[in-house]
């Protein structure tokens, strides 16, 4: 069994003027003042801790996944954590905030443990899932997280969240809510030993590929592999050399709406398309429905492969916007505008942007 490597290092690395766009999936963003990157728990508190002490302003950066940064950059502290640790006991996984999630699933679905599977080929770290409560094909980060060991900023200790205290929702969380206050350093996670099988599965197009019912099981590297495969047809596993992966993965989120605010969607949304077109319809709650944002954005006219300029969206899929090559920041929030735009015309919806935006804003 592999332990966290929770040992006192070197200081850790620190860089002034240094570029944040290497660091982000989009590869769009400035310089940071000050980049430090920590490879402990130990240093990566002691970071948070002298950012918060002089008050300099602290952005804390892992996968970079999820992240838009203006093109001027960040003028303070860029805190990279790059710690690395991983304890598997029976089905109780622990991962260090800076491991590599997608690699992380992967060794689970060697150890023919279920839970995560569905959630293959995910960017970014294990320690930025809990934020947005990351969830693809059916799982959630909930379903099997039991703890998040953070440093509380506020406390000024290091704390143990248990999943009921998470706040948990539709890419929700307390520390999505409070994003100013809790550092994870650790997530802790319950798997399932279904004797090397998967989690029954819910998400509907998986099931089809696999050709079983929803709700069934089939063996775990199969539905880790098949999401992978779907993930890619859509650009969603990250190549250096395809451009349609040089995105945030998907930039908004689904609306999820009142009876209200449906009744209203679904009335325009005929009127535009048709009596007989239905728009996508999940029960989201007592007196709410989530629609579809890929729809949408479709059905308003913003196609796959949308746009002339350096930012467009995927030729993939539409929830991705794209960093063509010469992209800037502005250039993918003026695409990004132009989008949310048309779909309030067309629909009288108002789409929410996924990442976090860092020095910009839509």
């Amino acid at each position: 069994m592999q332990e966290l490597d929770t040992t006192e290092a070197p200081q850790p690395r620190t860089e002034y003027g240094a570029p944040l766009a290497p660091l982000t999936t989009l590869r769009l963003g400035g310089p940071a003042a000050r980049l430090v990157t920590a490879e402990t728990d130990e240093q990566v508190v002691a970071a948070v801790r002298e950012a918060d002490a002089s008050g300099t302003p602290l952005l804390i950066v892992a996968g970079g996944s999820n992240l838009v940064i203006a093109d001027e950059g960040f003028a303070g502290t860029v805190l990279r954590i790059a710690t690395r640790g991983w304890v598997l006991d029976g089905t109780d996984l622990e991962l260090a905030a800076g491991e590599n999630w997608s690699e992380a699933v992967a060794r689970t679905v060697e150890a023919g443990l279920a839970g995560v599977e569905c959630l293959a080929g995910i960017p970014g770290s294990a320690g930025a899932t809990p934020v947005q409560n990351v969830g693809a094909y059916g799982q959630e980060i909930s379903g099997t997280l039991t703890e998040v060991i953070a440093y509380d900023r506020i406390g000024g200790e290091t704390v143990t969240i248990p999943n009921e205290e998470c706040g948990f929702g539709y890419r929700w969380s307390r520390f999505k809510a409070e994003p100013d206050r809790y550092t994870v350093l650790r997530v802790r996670f319950r798997l399932e030993d279904a004797g090397g099988l998967s989690a029954p599965l819910k998400y509907a197009e998986t099931a089809r590929v696999l050709g079983v019912g929803a709700g069934e099981r089939v063996p775990v590297a199969r539905a880790r592999e098949t999401v992978l495969a779907l993930r890619a047809g859509k650009g969603m596993v990250l190549d250096a050399a395809d451009h349609d992966t040089w995105s945030a993965g998907s930039f908004f989120t689904n609306p999820v709406l009142d009876d209200a605010e449906f009744a209203a969607f679904r009335a325009r949304a005929g009127a535009r398309l048709g009596a007989g077109v239905e728009p996508p319809a999940f029960p989201a709650g007592e007196g709410r429905t989530k629609t579809s944002a890929a729809w949408l954005i479709d059905k308003a006219g913003f196609t796959k492969g949308y746009g002339t300029g350096p930012a467009r969206i995927s030729t993939k899929h539409t929830l991705a916007l794209t960093n063509r090559g010469e992209a800037t920041t502005a250039d993918l929030l003026s695409l990004a505008r132009e989008v949310r735009a048309g779909v309030f015309d067309a629909f009288g919806v108002t789409l929410v942007n996924e990442p976090v935006t860092v020095g910009c804003s839509l």
